[in-house]
């Protein structure tokens, strides 16, 4: 996989060089006048009188806080809360839980350290690359139970100088001890997360605004965790200034210290339904370069499905690139056991389609081998074709038919609408095939279209605007060029069937 994941960073320099493209021409402030995401053909989301900004370098002072019982790879339950200041230093606290609805703090971690902001990242466009330094990391622990559990999963290397003198309600100084900096990679704590950075302001017609902090995405294997870099995202912070009202768990996560971590209100378990539609509630990030939207449509009388995944090349999803739309059957299993209030399915996945929505993804699919992805000459622009006879396309990553072990969990929102939470895939680009390779977290949730925001499908008009940091190049040559750099690195990884 590291060979193969070598390859595609040479695809993406030799791309650059071939089109003549400079790793410093990227946009240093972007809009997005889209109205609403696109939809398919039975379901529509629209995002009236909202206007989304993005600025490269973003600014970050202030504080951003979790708006909810976040879940990690693992999985892990906490609740974040990152405080920036103009001198570049930054304050992190990570409260950690036992429970899914972070009610039972187990320990909180205190990071102090600074971050430089580099320059805007052409791995994932829209993003500013970052380094970060840790002058301190401190635990408190919560209680007995917590301490015990925590140190039976570590080496007794730093359980003994370290984690055993640990007293409940007192820090204890893990990064200036040369054990603790072993257990910190015991406990697989990193600040990698860091190291991509990403501000997002939804500007609405009332005036008021909301802002996003988007951080760098989780390893999903624990032991490649402290190595991974991230080239996608974690569901982002807000901004105690610029949130969505109401948001109770904003107050206590703003108030919180690394003695006094946030207890979450309890919140009834909302029994999993998915019958209708679900579709983004903004254009998604996902690791090596894609930008999507998806949509699911559920049938649960005949246990059938649909998803249909609209690929982009830019942050926004205003230049779409290619159509993905998957079908097949789904059994429900049982209530999971690792993640409380999720559970389990399995998904049959037995038809795919694609349509080459630009010019350079038809050429690209063009070009495979006979019988390997559908018919070979005959991609053309907007025109879907049906990968069944081919059992897939080897170039997409696709096999037909196969089966996805998958977790589903359903939430409601602040207006008490319901949330739909799907499986996070896992970060080397494989499916999960096996019931081991079942997701421990979660992408981000898709919304219910309701009965009034369910119609036809519709594209509206949208504005994408951009400067250069040297050369200013417009048009449809530029957008080609950062089409076959996004999507050559799309063509790399597998593709994302949920």
């Amino acid at each position: 996989m590291s060979t193969l994941r070598g390859v595609c960073l040479l695809w993406q320099v030799a791309l650059m060089v071939a089109t003549g493209s400079k790793l410093w021409e990227v946009p240093t402030s972007s809009t997005n006048l889209n109205e609403s995401l696109p939809g398919g053909p039975h379901c529509h989301y629209r995002q009236d009188g909202v206007r989304i900004t993005a600025e490269i370098p973003p600014k970050l002072d202030g504080t951003w806080l979790s708006t909810r019982c976040e879940v990690r790879p693992g999985p892990e339950f906490l609740i974040r809360s990152y405080t920036f200041h103009p001198t570049r230093h930054f304050q992190a606290l990570q409260h950690y839980y036992s429970d899914s609805g972070c009610e039972d703090p187990a320990y909180s971690l205190l990071i102090q350290g600074k971050l430089r902001l580099r320059q805007a990242s052409w791995i994932t466009r829209g993003a500013t690359e970052a380094n970060h330094h840790l002058s301190k990391v401190a635990i408190v622990i919560h209680s007995l139970g917590a301490k015990h559990k925590l140190v039976s999963r570590l080496p007794a290397s730093c359980v003994g100088p370290t984690l055993g003198r640990l007293v409940v309600g007192k820090p204890h100084d893990l990064h200036n001890t040369r054990a603790g900096r072993g257990c910190l990679a015991a406990m697989g704590f990193s600040m990698i997360e860091m190291a991509v950075v990403r501000v997002e302001t939804q500007h609405r017609n009332h005036g008021g605004e909301i802002q996003d902090l988007f951080l760098g995405d989780i390893q999903t294997d624990w032991t490649q965790r402290t190595h991974y870099r991230p080239t996608g995202y974690q569901q982002p912070l807000q901004s105690a200034m610029h949130h969505i009202h109401p948001c109770p768990v904003c107050a206590l996560v703003y108030r919180s210290t690394e003695q006094y971590p946030p207890v979450l209100p309890h919140r009834p378990q909302v029994p999993i339904s998915l019958a209708g539609c679900w579709v983004s509630q903004r254009c998604e990030t996902r690791p090596n370069v894609l930008f999507l939207t998806r949509e699911f449509h559920f049938d649960p009388d005949e246990h059938a499905w649909e998803g249909i995944y609209h690929h982009y090349s830019d942050p926004f999803c205003s230049q779409s690139t290619f159509t993905l739309r998957a079908s097949g059957h789904y059994a429900q299993g049982n209530p999971s056991v690792k993640v409380p209030g999720a559970t389990e399915f399995v998904f049959k996945v037995t038809e795919v389609r694609v349509t080459a929505d630009e010019e350079p993804t038809a050429k690209l699919l063009n070009g495979t081998k006979t019988g390997k992805c559908g018919r070979a000459g005959a991609w053309q622009v907007g025109v879907e074709q049906d990968l069944s006879p081919t059992h897939g396309c080897t170039v997409l990553g696709i096999k037909l038919p196969h089966k996805e072990y998958e977790l589903f969990k359903v939430e409601l929102d602040h207006r008490k609408h319901p949330l739909l939470y799907v499986g996070e895939r896992p970060k080397d680009g494989s499916t999960p095939d096996r019931p081991s390779k079942r997701a421990t977290s979660f992408q981000p949730p898709m919304m219910l279209c309701s009965h009034r925001e369910t119609q036809p499908s519709s594209r509206h008009s949208s504005g994408l605007n951009s400067k250069q940091v040297q050369v200013d190049t417009s048009g449809t040559g530029r957008l080609t060029q950062i089409l076959l750099v996004v999507l050559g690195s799309a063509l790399c990884s597998w593709i994302w069937v949920f």
